[in-house]
């Protein structure tokens, strides 16, 4: 892995430079009346173990983009990231890179992190800064808004008695919002929720 903000940058980009080469499935010997038959939840079917590595490296590096932030953007004391979260940001990941020409390779990922009406930007992340993007994925995180939290936060706030302000602890809801641009078409841009 590579930090692209060891170079500059605004943001403080990252990349993720894989050093094995991303193989695709020799279909020689299949017909191609037989490829045109294979419905999208039949390539389910379809496991590329480089991917599933790819996108284990991508989840680490958003979990540690996040933790550098706690102390720069988020300006909190204490950072708590659900593991369901990582888990099914992975997922989703697959998921959208699945119909991708280059797949995972080709994303360009934008980090943000909701905070009431204001979503502050995180990260930039190329997944491989040696290929020319193919989509952008802006990932959305929310706070854990409602709850027991808000009333608990207090118990992890670290209270220095130099410290002017204590700064307070945040806690990642398991749900966040995707939007995928495709970066070579003009089709319209597709948000889910999860």
């Amino acid at each position: 892995m590579q930090k692209l903000s060891d170079f500059g940058g605004v943001n403080g980009n990252h990349s993720i430079d894989s050093d094995s080469d991303t193989s695709s499935s020799d279909f020689s010997d299949i017909g191609s009346d037989v490829l045109d038959q294979i419905s999208t939840s039949e390539s389910d079917l379809f496991f590329d173990p480089l991917e599933e590595t790819l996108c284990t490296e991508v989840v680490d590096l958003i979990g540690c983009s996040l933790t550098e932030a706690k102390n720069g953007a988020l300006k909190c004391s204490k950072l708590l990231i659900p593991d369901q979260l990582m888990a099914h940001i992975g997922q989703e990941l697959l998921h959208l890179a699945a119909s991708e020409p280059c797949g995972l390779r080709g994303a360009l990922i934008d980090l943000y992190v909701e905070q009431g009406n204001v979503c502050q930007s995180v990260e930039q992340i190329a997944v491989d800064p040696f290929l020319v993007p193919t989509f952008q994925l802006t990932l959305v995180l929310r706070l854990e808004s409602g709850g027991l939290w808000p009333r608990i936060q207090d118990l992890f706030t670290t209270r220095s008695p130099s410290a002017p302000a204590p700064r307070h602890a945040l806690k990642f809801s398991t749900g966040f919002r995707v939007i995928k641009k495709k970066l070579y078409s003009s089709e319209e841009l597709l948000i889910e929720e999860c």
